[in-house]
């Protein structure tokens, strides 16, 4: 039955593959969701999708990854699959992503930019607890 619904949830699909395609996609649709471009930093990508009408996306990758933001001093795991669903400034409903907090890490649910003009990104944790971060602190090194 999962796996039933699974399919359905990912017909209608755009769908790239390998790790240069990937990349390039996942950056045109953060700058699409107008988020920034550095929030999926996924280089090695094998598979990337994206339904249309519904926002359903998803980024397949041959092992974990796990990122250290310097500006926000906060480790990112990135599993093998991350799905979401996007929408302008918003990714929902997120899977595969975790942030470590002290000696735990915690799944990030939500990422979203709520006030533009606050120049913040709030992150939503599977617990309830957010916490935000300048937006710049997501920015590509040749953006900045």
């Amino acid at each position: 039955m999962a796996s039933h619904g699974l399919k359905d949830e990912r017909s209608g699909a755009e769908v790239y593959y390998g790790a240069e395609m990937c990349y390039k996609k996942s950056l045109e649709l953060l700058e699409a969701m107008d988020l920034p471009k550095g929030l999926l930093p996924l280089k090695d990508l094998e598979e990337t999708g994206y339904v249309k009408e519904t926002g359903f996306v998803w980024l397949k990758q041959k092992k974990p990854f796990e990122h250290y933001n310097k500006k926000t001093g906060k480790t990112v795991f990135y599993g093998t699959e991350l799905t979401s669903y996007v929408g302008k400034r918003s990714m929902k409903k997120m899977t595969g992503v975790k942030s470590k907090e002290l000696l735990f890490w915690i799944h990030i649910t939500e990422m979203a930019i709520n006030d533009p003009s606050s120049k913040k990104i709030y992150f939503k944790s599977n617990l309830g607890i957010g916490k935000s971060f300048p937006i710049d602190a997501f920015q590509l090194e040749d953006e900045e």
